[in-house]
């Protein structure tokens, strides 16, 4: 495990959290190129990351469902050349960024490195489905590193016994609290956490520059009626999602 953790130390310090890559126009594109449903997802296929492709690495675009029912999609990275089962890290964050941005730059560094690695979308992001769009949930989105697990697990080329997950930001957060119920889970790896308290006080729309008080001012229209109205998209959602549940019970 010592070669996970001296990698993860290596490829951590090549990208900071504060390059979020949050590209409005880019994401734009990205969520339409995403149905938002689990049923009729429509992946790009052609190279659409924001750094170079390696000519180390083999490529493919994969999907898989976490145990909400929510298809995750995600690039697959694994070193040409290798043989016999290998090491695997899941990796996922920024808040706001896909997969197409820094998870994929580390996933694929360290695929370089020798590793099967998988850089996904996390739940309401990118080309995953799930609904209200662009919405963290901790409980989901701490399932979705274990979903990811699941996932590099059942690949026939990867070690179970040497699966470790990369959190980049506030998606340190999820993969640490993914490590302490995940017992298959071997390493985890964050990259510039911070402060949870105060994105969960004033929300995460904040000037990142302090002002000349020392504090952070909001970004217009996060106020306290538009996090309340988030909040009631996201339970107007499990209204909808139990009532789907139901019908297919019902068989209507």
């Amino acid at each position: 495990m010592k070669k996970i953790f001296l990698t993860l130390t290596t490829v951590l310090a090549m990208v900071s959290c504060q390059n979020k890559q949050v590209n409005n126009t880019e994401n734009t594109q990205t969520e339409a190129q995403s149905s938002n449903t689990e049923n009729a997802m429509t992946l790009t296929q052609e190279w659409d990351k924001i750094f170079p492709k390696s000519e180390k690495v083999d490529h493919r675009k994969v999907t898989f469902k976490n145990r909400y029912g929510i298809t995750l999609a995600a690039d697959l990275y694994t070193p040409k050349n290798t043989q016999g089962k290998l090491a695997a890290i899941a990796v996922s964050g920024p808040f706001g960024a896909v997969k197409e941005q820094s998870s994929g730059l580390y996933a694929q560094t360290l695929a370089e490195r020798g590793f099967v690695t998988l850089a996904f979308d996390p739940s309401f992001t990118g080309e995953s489905s799930g609904e209200p769009r662009n919405m963290p949930s901790p409980e989901i989105n701490t399932e979705d590193f274990s979903s990811a697990v699941d996932f590099l697990g059942s690949l026939e080329n990867v070690d179970r016994e040497r699966i470790g997950i990369l959190g980049i930001c506030g998606w340190g957060g999820f993969a640490l609290n993914a490590a302490l119920s995940d017992t298959r889970i071997k390493a985890v790896g964050t990259s510039t956490m911070y402060d949870m308290t105060r994105v969960s006080a004033n929300g995460y729309e904040i000037k990142m520059t302090p002002n000349a008080q020392g504090t952070y001012d909001r970004v217009p229209g996060n106020t306290p009626e538009a996090r309340r109205k988030m909040k009631e998209q996201m339970n107007n959602a499990r209204w909808e999602s139990a009532k789907k549940k139901l019908c297919f019970l019902l068989a209507c």
